[in-house]
């Protein structure tokens, strides 16, 4: 091939080809291409030649042998039960913007919390030679790799892994001492599926901080979203507001001896607030609903929903620094667990109690 000219087609360009057609090394083409400190003593000219050239014939590096010099595949594996709106679209969100800012492809595989999956997805992008895992909602004890991982509301106990939780203490003690403050006394719970690991880790903040703060939790007003009715597979979405309006239809049918409801998540808190309209019962005129993660639509909600915001925003975007941050420093230490803080967002679903019901 003459130098000078290329025959083959945009795209098929290769790095001694480039380097051929320039009537220049292959050192020097890389170390332009590459951004690399010892171009800045390659003339200006050179350099933009070097550009525009690789502009021009559309030049893309071999992926595979780029990355065997690295020792880094420059993707990483998300796994989430799914990306449904809600509180899984908003933490992508943080997500995406860090690994797009630091050129990091990701891979995605939702499992509807389905343990077999997670083992086959994990097995499936260790094979793709990914250079970590940031798990969403998703328990990393069963998950063996060689490559950091990253848990964002995980609670995960397992070895080789950075835990991005919230302070579920504070965040409970924020939305109770609302509550408390407009003078109910008589609240109703709404119980996350087991499937979710924060679930259970705000159960128990439920219950000491109530404690805490002298409040009853009665468990004839204690409801719970079925897990069975959280999976995909039952045919009902699990970010559907659904969720919740039938666990407060169950309880309304039973008793209406209560005066707020603290739920799960915002969703489930939407569906609450429907099923005792359709119940007769004002919202917050007769119950105050607080619901959590403080999602898009939570604003814009009729009644707009006062709820306990997660970051979760930032949660994502420092789950995703953490993961990368650990895939360059592969040798330094890590904390298992780093704690984010959460804020009461006071809007029109909850005013003061009732007199008559007033504890």
């Amino acid at each position: 091939m003459a130098k000078g000219k290329i025959s083959t087609p945009p795209g098929h360009v290769n790095l001694r080809m480039l380097a051929q057609h320039l009537d220049l090394s292959q050192t020097t083409v890389s170390l332009v291409l590459n951004n690399s400190p010892s171009a800045r003593s390659i003339p200006e000219e050179t350099r933009n030649r070097v550009i525009e050239a690789a502009r021009r014939l559309n030049y893309r590096p071999n992926y595979f042998a780029r990355s065997l010099r690295q020792s880094r595949s420059m993707s990483v594996g998300v796994l989430a039960p799914d990306l449904s709106e809600g509180y899984f679209t908003r933490v992508m969100s943080g997500v995406v913007q860090e690994f797009s800012a630091a050129h990091y492809f990701y891979f995605t595989a939702c499992h509807d919390w389905k343990s077999e999956l997670i083992d086959q997805y994990a097995h499936m992008l260790v094979e793709r030679a990914v250079d970590g895992f940031l798990l969403l909602n998703t328990q990393a004890d069963q998950l063996a790799v060689p490559v950091p991982v990253v848990a964002i509301s995980a609670h995960s106990a397992a070895e080789n892994v950075t835990n991005i939780v919230l302070d579920h203490h504070l965040a409970v003690r924020q939305a109770l001492a609302h509550l408390k403050e407009l003078g109910h006394r008589r609240i109703a719970f709404m119980r996350g599926p087991r499937a979710i690991p924060d679930a259970e880790v705000r159960w128990q903040a439920i219950q000491n901080e109530a404690r805490a703060m002298s409040l009853k939790v009665d468990p004839a007003l204690v409801i719970g979203i079925d897990s069975a009715g959280w999976s995909m597979k039952t045919g009902h979405h699990p970010m559907a507001p659904e969720i919740g309006y039938k666990p407060m239809q169950t309880l309304i049918e039973k008793t209406r001896d209560f005066t707020a409801v603290f739920c799960f998540n915002d969703i489930a808190a939407i569906g609450a607030i429907r099923a005792l309209r359709d119940a007769g019962l004002s919202v917050p005129a007769d119950v105050s609903v607080v619901g959590f993660d403080d999602i898009l639509s939570a604003a814009y909600a009729t009644p707009s929903l006062t709820t306990v915001r997660q970051p979760l925003l930032e949660m994502g975007k420092r789950g995703a620094r953490v993961l990368l941050d650990r895939i360059a420093n592969r040798a330094a230490e890590f904390p298992t667990e780093i704690v984010m803080a959460s804020e009461l967002v006071v809007r029109e679903s909850t005013g003061p109690a009732p007199i008559r019901l007033r504890g």
